[in-house]
């Protein structure tokens, strides 16, 4: 892969997002501090805002360990001592009423080239766009734009194909979005230079459910390694017969449909990595199945080892995935996926031909038949999904066209001096690849 330059001006850019580790639960939130560091990389300057309130209200427990940050990345962390009532505002006015003046000299103060708003339904809603000057992206990690509970997830046990907000979010227990009434989304969006969506899938269902700004898709990506990382070999089973899931144990993730399949007599076993409010009813269903092994939590190191050593990883999602990160993980360790036929995953199965689709139990029972006795299917998938994260889904790839939409903006905005720059990012980068070939 090409070995990017740094340039010789450095771009300012701003993140902002609800939560960002160690105060996260995983998702969106991993992959904004990955964004962050691989600009960070490049030599430009990055400051993340996020309320450690959002973070505070839904964990249990005592605060995280903090965790280090690259050289060029800032973290400015939002709290208050009335963290409920501070995100309970927002959640309702669609405005930071608790944290605005804090966020406003932040902005002010940085003087950002580029400010890039990920999950902000806590740390400021829809007014938040208004703030601050500079290129202004949006990235859909989910369909809160659309949707009150942000997985279009009806009454917390169907797909939503009809809007009944009012009473989904009582089903949920949440209070009902006040601002989601007043056409705060139409009248903020001109303030944004780009909407990204993370897949064609994703962009189509915004649209559909009348989200009227273009929407650019830009996929998520990874780097190509971890940094300072060894492998680490502790979990992987000496012969490797096992299928992975990696993710939250939540309802939504369809795991419910799966462990029935891995019973005493599977030739191989299902290993789940990851916990989640809805582990306990997983472990019942599992009791008495030999064949499945809960890991807990895993780190990024652990991960890679597991991934490595998997037969293929299991993706059984009930709702309207956008685009789940264990996809590419899975492909840049050179691993096949099998999912369901749903949301964004056949898009990306048909881009990658590295994995297989199931609606039903049979066929999930036959693709996973399939991929555990031909090895030589499993390898070319599994070569496929590689080249594929190469092409569409490594740092490499999606990073340059981050910046060409930059410079596409700083264009319409007159930006002249963001302009000359990403010239020279673009040129730079250009050499790079000629060097590698």
């Amino acid at each position: 892969m090409a070995e990017h330059k740094k340039v010789a001006r450095s771009l300012k850019f701003v993140m902002i997002t609800t939560f960002y580790p160690p105060y996260s639960f995983g998702g969106d939130a991993n992959y904004v501090r990955m964004f962050a560091h691989a600009l960070a990389g490049l030599g430009h300057t990055v400051d993340i805002i996020y309320d450690a309130d959002a973070y505070r209200i839904l964990a249990e427990g005592p605060d995280p360990e903090p965790v280090d940050e690259p050289p060029g990345v800032t973290v400015h962390r939002l709290e208050s001592s009335t963290p409920l009532l501070s995100c309970l505002a927002t959640q309702q006015l669609g405005y930071p009423l608790f944290n605005a003046g804090k966020i406003k000299r932040i902005l002010d103060k940085g003087q950002y080239d580029v400010i890039h708003y990920h999950n902000i339904s806590l740390v400021g809603g829809p007014g938040i766009w208004a703030f601050g000057n500079g290129i202004k992206m949006y990235t859909a990690h989910e369909h809160w734009l659309i949707c009150p509970t942000h997985v279009l997830w009806r009454h917390n046990k169907e797909l939503c194909t009809e809007r009944e907000c009012l009473r989904c979010v009582f089903t949920y227990k949440r209070p009902p979005q006040i601002w989601r009434s007043t056409g705060l989304i139409e009248r903020n969006a001109k303030h944004i230079d780009i909407f990204f969506a993370l897949t064609r899938f994703s962009a189509n269902k915004h649209k559909e459910y009348g989200f009227k700004p273009k929407m650019e898709v830009l996929p998520s990506f990874l780097p190509d390694t971890l940094p300072n990382t060894r492998t680490d070999t502790s979990m992987a089973s000496e012969s490797g017969n096992y299928f992975l899931f990696v993710g939250r144990l939540e309802i939504i993730k369809g795991l419910q449909d799966v462990i029935p399949v891995f019973d005493n007599d599977s030739p191989a076993e299902l290993w789940i990595a990851g916990t989640g409010d809805y582990e306990p009813e997983l472990r019942k269903l599992a009791a008495g199945k030999q064949k499945v092994k809960f890991l807990g939590w895993k780190s990024e190191q652990e991960l890679k080892s597991i991934y490595q050593h998997a037969i293929a990883v299991l993706t059984p999602s009930l709702c309207y995935e956008v685009f789940p990160l264990v996809i590419i993980e899975a492909f840049r360790e050179s691993k096949p996926i099998i999912a369901r036929d749903l949301g964004s995953y056949p898009e990306l199965i048909e881009q990658s031909n590295a994995g297989l689709i199931f609606s039903t139990e049979n066929e999930l029972k036959e693709a996973i038949k399939t991929l555990e006795s031909d090895a030589a299917l499993r390898e070319r998938m599994g070569k496929a999904g590689r080249r594929a994260y190469e092409e569409r889904w490594c740092q490499d790839a999606v990073l340059p066209l981050y910046f060409k939409m930059i410079r596409q903006a700083a264009v319409r905005n007159n930006a002249a001096e963001i302009v000359q720059t990403l010239d020279a990012l673009l040129v730079n980068d250009l050499q790079a690849e000629d060097s590698a070939t």
